[in-house]
């Protein structure tokens, strides 16, 4: 069994991401925003959906300024109103961290969302 990577909120990360209408999933970038250790042996995430799709202009989403830091390749959005729950064994790989300006953006649509 390999050992389990530990990340943090903040960091982009490589995982699968359900889709909200289908059963399918996809190999995407997410964004980390909050990490849970309910056992020793289990480690779980939640993540939010990061995208390239033309389909902006949802309620919450925020533009990632910073590639670069990101590890994204190509201009992307984290989509605040799509979350999920993702164990630590589903992460392929860590991109990159996201940047101050973004960070900030998506702290406060989540509190505004969870208010």
């Amino acid at each position: 069994m390999m050992p389990m990577m530990h990340y943090k909120k903040w960091d982009v990360l490589v995982t699968t991401f359900p889709f909200a209408d289908d059963a399918r999933s996809k190999k995407r970038p997410v964004l980390c925003v909050a990490s849970f250790h309910p056992t020793k042996d289990i480690e779980l995430y939640w993540v939010l959906m990061v995208t390239s799709t033309k389909l902006k202009g949802w309620q919450g989403d925020i533009e990632v300024h910073d590639l670069k830091r990101t590890g994204l390749p190509v201009p992307s959005i984290v989509r605040t109103t799509k979350i999920a729950c993702v164990d630590a064994s589903l992460i392929e790989k860590k991109a990159g961290v996201l940047d101050a300006t973004t960070k900030e953006a998506v702290r406060r649509m989540l509190q505004d969302l969870f208010a």
